[in-house]
Formats: C-alpha cells, sequence, structure tokens
C-alpha cells in the first residue's frame, strides 16, 4: 500500500524498474571487480588500516562494515551498513545504491570492488520478507482493498521489497490516475497507521531482529 504522504515508498513498476534495470547492470560488475581481483582492500586509499584489520578481525559482520565504510568513502554517503542477522541473511540499504549515479556506481565499482566480493554483499538481491514484515504489509494491503485499492494484494515472503521503504505496487494493482486516483487518495488517507508500521517492519533495526 502507498500513501501519498510518504513519497519515499515507490512502486515496484515505472520508474522503480528502470532504476532497479540500471542497478542490476552495475552490480554484477561490481563483483566482478572483486572476483577477478583486479582490486584489494589495500588499493582501496580511502579505508584506513585499522577499518580494514577490523574488518579482517571481525569476520563476516566486520567484511560488511568494511564494505559499507567503503562506499559511503566513495559517493553514497548516506549508505546504512547491512544487517546480519544470527542465521547469516544479509539486509542492506539498496534503496541508497538505487539512488546513486551511475559515475557514482563506477567510483564504488573500482574502489570497492573486492570489499564487495569478499564481504559477499550484492544489494540487488535481498532475503525473503521475514514473517513481521509479511504480517504488518498484509494488514496495509488489507485496509487499502477496503478503501479504493480493491487490487492490492496480500504480500508473501517472496514479494519484492525495499528496506526502509516495505512493500510496492505492481502495475496492476496501481488504479488508472495512478497517485491522483480517488482510490490511491482515499486509502493513503484511511491506512496512514498501517503504512506506518509495514515501513516500520521493513527497517534494517528491525530485520536484524529475524533470521
Amino acid at each position: 500500500m502507498k500513501h501519498p504522504a510518504l513519497p519515499a515508498r515507490r512502486p515496484r513498476a515505472g520508474a522503480a524498474a528502470s532504476m532497479l534495470a540500471g542497478l542490476m547492470l552495475a552490480m554484477p560488475g561490481l563483483l566482478a571487480t572483486g572476483c577477478g581481483g583486479s582490486a584489494s582492500p589495500a588499493s582501496v586509499p580511502s579505508l584506513s588500516g585499522a577499518a580494514s584489520g577490523h574488518a579482517a578481525g571481525g569476520g563476516r559482520a566486520g567484511q560488511l562494515r568494511a564494505a559499507a565504510l567503503c562506499i559511503r568513502l566513495h559517493g553514497i554517503p548516506g549508505y546504512a551498513s547491512p544487517v546480519l542477522t544470527p542465521s547469516g541473511a544479509v539486509y542492506s540499504d539498496a534503496r541508497s545504491i538505487q539512488d546513486a549515479s551511475q559515475p557514482v556506481l563506477g567510483a564504488v565499482r573500482a574502489a570497492c570492488g573486492a570489499l564487495l566480493a569478499r564481504a559477499q554483499l550484492n544489494p540487488q538481491s535481498e532475503p525473503p520478507a521475514p514473517p513481521q514484515l509479511v504480517q504488518a504489509g498484509v494488514h496495509a494491503a488489507e485496509c487499502s482493498r477496503a478503501h479504493g485499492l480493491p487490487n492490492d494484494a496480500d504480500p508473501t515472503a517472496r514479494t519484492p521489497y525495499t528496506p526502509g521503504h516495505g512493500f510496492g505496487l505492481s502495475a496492476g494493482e496501481v488504479p488508472a490516475g495512478g497517485k491522483l486516483s480517488h482510490g490511491f487518495q482515499e486509502a493513503g488517507r484511511a491506512c496512514q497507521r498501517q503504512v506506518a508500521a509495514e515501513i516500520r517492519a521493513s527497517t534494517l533495526s528491525s530485520l536484524g531482529q529475524d533470521g
């Protein structure tokens, strides 16, 4: 369910699809840089020796922190450190990657490829939605169906989502007229509480409590 007062929550279709397509083109190359051995943590000038040592001593959690630090230092300063759950699932700040320009992604690829590969960090591939998030999404969808969006389907663990922003609407779920339609506006007014709960359940801190 999308609410017009929450513009950061984007649909699974339309403009978001083009951003995701760019992300999918950029990230495999980003990972391939590290796998091919053309870069190493020592070759990343903005990473301090202390940060690299901390990553080496902290297992995968430290490697994820080092990769996130490199991303922040090379053009995406707001990138949040990924969350590693006890079961080994990794939730990441995919939206910051999606919002980055191609030149910035290129800089990240060149500087951080080895660190990303070592940490096995791929922001385009989030784990399945945990039960807490699915439940919140179902409540939001139920509300939206009752208030103007009859095609808003209940999400499942396999429904695409963005950490910090919840589930989106597919093209078939968006009414004619989009956000300006009467149904969208009505659902937005009626379902603010449910939408806010869905967003809270999708934050990295909340996702880190699952698994």
